[in-house]
């Protein structure tokens, strides 16, 4: 039997690497991205992969990840290379592997067969068994419709991914830029997929990550629609270009106001309900009252920026009796 992952990782930046590409990999590794996943899909042209499972393994095991979530981007099931994917990288750097990431998913059949798989390596190879993790990428509307069960699947999955471009082939969507709003449509046409998606991940403790904004050297358009993401909640985004790091982490992180003010509560309500405190069910904290709902909802911001490294600039003062 499995044992529970590490789900909450830090992943406000998510950076796709070629798997194929020697100096991307290299180059990856000194950029300030939470997750970085090598890629052995879209990124990888077909006679290029199994050349690229090796380098994987290589660069997992020789390079300095240090503070990174380590995950590799498998092809999908609906291709002859999903198999070989799986049993060389994991085969040869376990050790060094947190998540696998599945795309394309559409049942929850595709993560329970990967989950079984990965079983059957870790025991043959002596791994700790349930170690490494399974990232779902969301890429159509079999899958949208199918989320709440591939959440599910396993106690191995951490995060559910949009994968808007092969999304927005699927439905016909009218648009060829990535990410953005199709014209003709005065809403956003992205907020039902969003919401479905985050909805299934925090009914099951999950991450939620949206995926990536192909014009690169739009950092003003990609901060826009990652704003979008965060605001609804999501833990993070997909990075193609190293400029977009950067924006991502600062819009994935709460701000060092809100973050100060989360600890405040936090303390505060503490106090109210010490004996010290007097056991109070609810308090001031200068004009706002705060209780249990204030609590939880800062436990959401602390919990982001302590991930983040912050450090609080305020500090908590009991009223006086």
């Amino acid at each position: 039997m499995t044992t529970p992952v590490n789900r909450l990782r830090p992943r406000r930046s998510c950076l796709a690497v070629p798997g194929s590409n020697p100096r991307f990999l290299e180059k990856a590794q000194g950029l300030p991205a939470d997750q970085v996943f090598l890629d052995l899909e879209d990124a990888c042209a077909p006679l290029a992969k199994p050349e690229a499972r090796h380098t994987i393994v290589k660069f997992l095991n020789e390079g300095d990840w240090t503070g990174k979530t380590r995950v590799v981007r498998v092809n999908d099931w609906t291709t002859e290379w999903t198999y070989r994917d799986v049993v060389t990288v994991v085969e040869g750097a376990g050790p060094n592997l947190d998540c696998i990431m599945l795309p394309k998913v559409q049942t929850a059949q595709q993560v329970v067969a990967l989950d079984l798989l990965l079983t059957q390596i870790e025991k043959t190879m002596g791994f700790e068994v349930g170690k490494i993790g399974i990232e779902a990428q969301i890429e159509n509307a079999q899958g949208l419709n199918n989320v709440n069960e591939i959440a599910t699947a396993s106690p191995r999955v951490e995060t559910i991914i949009f994968g808007p471009a092969d999304f927005m082939a699927s439905i016909n969507m009218k648009s060829l830029v990535v990410g953005e709003q199709p014209p003709g449509y005065p809403a956003d046409a992205y907020h039902y997929i969003l919401m479905k998606i985050l909805m299934a991940a925090r009914a099951n403790n999950l991450q939620a990550i949206d995926g990536p904004y192909l014009q690169i050297r739009n950092v003003d358009g990609y901060r826009e629609v990652a704003q979008r993401a965060a605001a609804l909640g999501f833990d993070g985004k997909w990075v193609l270009h190293p400029g977009q790091v950067e924006a991502s982490n600062e819009i994935f992180s709460p701000s060092q106001e809100d973050f100060d003010h989360a600890e405040l509560i936090l303390d505060a309500y503490d106090y109210c309900t010490s004996e010290a405190g007097g056991k109070k069910g609810s308090a001031m904290l200068g004009d706002e009252m705060i209780d249990e709902a204030s609590r939880k909802m800062a436990l959401v911001i602390s919990g982001k920026g302590r991930a983040a490294g912050m450090r609080r600039t305020s500090k908590f003062e009991a009223p006086e009796a």
